[in-house]
């Protein structure tokens, strides 16, 4: 199957021009934000948007300016994570993103999606395995090109399960994210993680770190090691079953 850069007859649909005034948007909205940072694992269950919302409030609380886009659009949890009780805000031309706890800035599909409905498109219901990928696509990048981020230190992206997203990310921004990874201490997260972890590497992300989400109860094992040791990175945090606000400033120290 021949991909778009081999064609070799004329385009009508101008779609390299449309990519690349997609990628040129985004990046002049993202002109202002100074780094990037996806939080990432592979795997669910691990707590990703857990560990999203709460380092976005370290942060905060460290006096910087931070934003979090919930990429997860078919289960949306950081509005509830940050506590805004008026989480749905009405579309406009250029809409600007919500205030959280600790004035966190966030966007997500929760905003937009009635309470306990689910996400849907419009569109031939028989077709909708051929275009729901790409209108998801387009959502992401309307929250990236369209909201006014305005100027912050660190945005943090917030990914579902598997890498589709990220590698939607690489292509909308252009460039690959830095990529924070979260786990949990089973062999089972370490296989799936690791999966994850390499296909950062070979996009060419920059590995920040791994942090060890629900460490000292019932799930056993020793997955942010052994990945540390594989990748050669650092376990920058180990987050207990029940974490205080120190265990997120010391965390948000590391970026």
């Amino acid at each position: 199957m021949r991909t778009y850069h081999q064609l070799t007859d004329p385009d009508r649909s101008g779609l390299g021009d449309q990519i690349g005034a997609q990628r040129k948007r985004v990046a002049e909205r993202l002109a202002a934000v100074r780094r990037i940072v996806a939080v990432m694992s592979g795997k669910g269950g691990v707590g990703k948007s857990y560990v999203t919302a709460h380092l976005a409030r370290g942060l905060a609380r460290a006096g910087r300016s931070v934003g979090v886009l919930d990429a997860d659009l078919n289960g949306p949890t950081i509005p509830g994570l940050l506590r805004d009780s008026d989480a749905r805000r009405a579309t406009q031309e250029s809409p600007e993103p919500a205030s959280g706890l600790d004035g966190v800035k966030y966007v997500s599909m929760g905003q937009f999606l009635e309470e306990g409905s689910p996400l849907s498109f419009k569109g031939p219901t028989a077709e909708s395995f051929v275009w729901r990928g790409a209108m998801e696509a387009a959502a992401l990048r309307e929250f990236l090109g369209d909201v006014e981020w305005g100027d912050l230190e660190v945005l943090l992206l917030d990914l579902p399960p598997g890498m589709q997203r990220y590698i939607e990310l690489c292509d909308i921004l252009g460039n690959p994210p830095s990529v924070l990874t979260v786990t949990i201490p089973t062999p089972e997260s370490r296989d799936a993680v690791r999966r994850a972890m390499r296909a950062a590497v070979d996009h060419g992300s920059e590995l920040l770190g791994i942090v060890e989400n629900m460490v000292g109860g019932e799930l056993k094992g020793t997955a942010g090691d052994d990945l540390a040791a594989e990748f050669a990175t650092a376990v920058v945090a180990r987050i207990p079953w029940h974490p205080t606000p120190d265990t997120w400033n010391r965390l948000a120290a590391q970026l």
